[in-house]
């Protein structure tokens, strides 16, 4: 099981903050061979979830995802850059990471639907956690996404 760590930017340490780069870069630049401006801006107004093998600070990173304020990339918050790293792969770090981030997203804004843009092929994975298709297929940097909207827990209850 991972070690969790949410962060605002600021308080980030350079190591985690190169660690979290080169992740991303790994995952979306390379290994999904997408050359896109993965340094968008956005990540000094959001919040930085990283799981580690362990507490100690060069531990490997296994999975990390970002939460997006709403207003920032969307009327609502969002999770996004989610990411296991290939060694995380196959042990369910994926899951345990959303579960985190939904969590964490529910505690920093409390009744609020959560939008995320999905990669279209992680649609049913998505859908296990309660998020549901509301856009037609769009293609983002060459490949394909949909955006898919989780009910806020009082939205889910009436």
């Amino acid at each position: 099981m991972p070690h969790w760590r949410l962060a605002p930017f600021e308080k980030l340490t350079p190591r985690e903050v190169h660690d979290l780069l080169q992740a991303r870069s790994d995952v979306f630049v390379v290994e999904q061979d997408c050359v896109f401006p993965d340094v968008d801006g956005r990540d000094p107004q959001c919040w930085h979830l990283l799981g580690r093998a362990s507490a100690a600070a060069d531990a490997p990173l296994l999975a990390y995802c970002r939460l997006v304020p709403p207003g920032v990339k969307y009327e609502e918050p969002s999770i996004g850059r989610v990411l296991t790293t290939a060694q995380a792969r196959g042990h369910g770090v994926g899951r345990e990471l959303m579960a985190e981030a939904i969590a964490r997203l529910e505690a920093l804004w409390p009744g609020r639907a959560i939008r995320i843009g999905a990669q279209q092929y992680l649609e049913r994975f998505y859908a296990g956690f309660g998020f549901a298709r509301v856009s037609e297929p769009y293609d983002e940097d060459g490949i394909m996404h949909i955006d898919m909207v989780r009910a806020s827990r009082e939205q889910q209850q009436a």
